[in-house]
């Protein structure tokens, strides 16, 4: 174990002292933020899924259903991957 002195001590704890607070700052700015991302399943997202099963069930192929334009192609093929899994169950 290393000995320190005094006055390495002080300068020690003054370091620690101003990582805590940049940590602290850190940690209010992360708390302040909103959540960003995709809202899995609310109104808008069931509305768009339940036309995309409509489409599939009714034969359109992934394709035509990002063409008419409701849905990207990745999120049909999400929806598609979505209506799988429900259909495994």
């Amino acid at each position: 174990m290393m000995k320190y002195t005094l006055e390495q001590a002080v300068e020690r704890i003054n370091e620690l002292e101003k990582e805590n607070y940049m940590l602290r700052q850190e940690l209010e700015n992360l708390q302040e933020r909103k959540p960003v991302g995709r809202k899995v399943h609310d109104d808008k997202w069931m509305k768009a899924y339940n036309e995309f099963v409509a489409d599939y069930e009714s034969g359109m192929t992934i394709e035509n259903i990002a063409k008419k334009g409701d849905v990207s192609k990745r999120t049909a093929y999400r929806y598609l991957a979505y209506y799988k899994e429900l259909n495994k169950l």
